[in-house]
């Protein structure tokens, strides 16, 4: 499998952290001072994003693939049972994660695969169209990353302040989304799927949307279903589908009541 780059900050008990598609474990960037004062931060490149290759051709990168490939690394890194948070495309690694091996907690951020059949229309056709400006028109959006008008024009989709983000911030999102070499395979190897409990999640499971998540429609794509019964969705002010930046201290206050709930 493919060795997952990944960088540790803090001391506590051990704290996962997965991202979107198309994106770096440096998305997670806003929050990580606030969780490594409690945890043991582990931010991680999912394959084929930021600075972890692919997987091989032959293996399809589904999101159950991936999460074998966080287990081999929560395995060398000796973290038993860590807390685990994930974002997007990262909730849904997460949730396969569970069925792999123990956790101690699961903190989803507007999880993908809540949906019903296939990849909803709506999201495909957003991911694409977003991919194809990062990657077609890199000299038109990267200067307009410099002022808040730019990037709030620019990332309107993906944030819910997006002229709240630092220039550095904003142009490191859209540099990931245009290079990330695993993109179009995992995107193509989500589509025909959604996520399925195999069994009842054994541990706390605690999920968030944006209040300005523009990619996961309320009717379309947050059905609970397949999480514990009982399971409620929490709200962060301000936020989009990727909130780091746009409510940092809700999102990390989120986390660390995420992995204080009670089993």
């Amino acid at each position: 499998m493919a060795q997952l780059a990944h960088s540790r900050w803090g001391s506590g008990e051990p704290l996962v952290l997965l991202h979107a598609l198309g994106l770096s474990r440096k998305s997670w960037a806003p929050v990580i001072p606030a969780l490594a004062e409690r945890f043991d931060v582990v931010a991680v490149d999912l394959p084929g994003f930021g600075e972890s290759e692919p997987l091989p051709p032959d293996v399809e990168p589904t999101p159950v693939a991936l999460a074998r490939c966080v287990a081999e690394l929560i395995d060398q890194l000796g973290l038993g049972g860590p807390h685990m948070a994930g974002n997007s495309l990262g909730g849904w690694v997460a949730l396969e994660l569970e069925h792999l091996r123990p956790l101690a907690s699961l903190a989803l951020v507007s999880p993908a695969g809540l949906w019903r059949g296939r990849t909803p229309l709506y999201c495909r056709v957003s991911l694409r169209a977003t991919r194809w400006l990062a990657l077609r028109a890199p000299a038109v959006l990267m200067p307009m990353m410099g002022s808040p008008a730019g990037r709030t024009v620019v990332l309107a989709q993906s944030h819910g302040r997006p002229w709240a983000m630092t220039p550095e911030q904003a142009r490191t999102l859209l540099r990931d989304m245009g290079t990330s070499p695993g993109f179009d395979a995992v995107l193509w190897a989500t589509f025909p799927r959604r996520y399925v409990a195999s069994q009842p999640l054994g541990m706390p499971v605690s999920i968030a949307f944006g209040s300005r998540d523009r990619v996961l429609l309320r009717r379309q794509s947050r059905h609970l279903d397949e999480l514990p019964p009982g399971t409620r969705p929490q709200t962060i002010p301000g936020g989009g589908h990727v909130p780091f930046a746009d409510n940092p201290e809700a999102v990390a206050a989120f986390v660390t009541a995420a992995a204080a709930a009670p089993g």
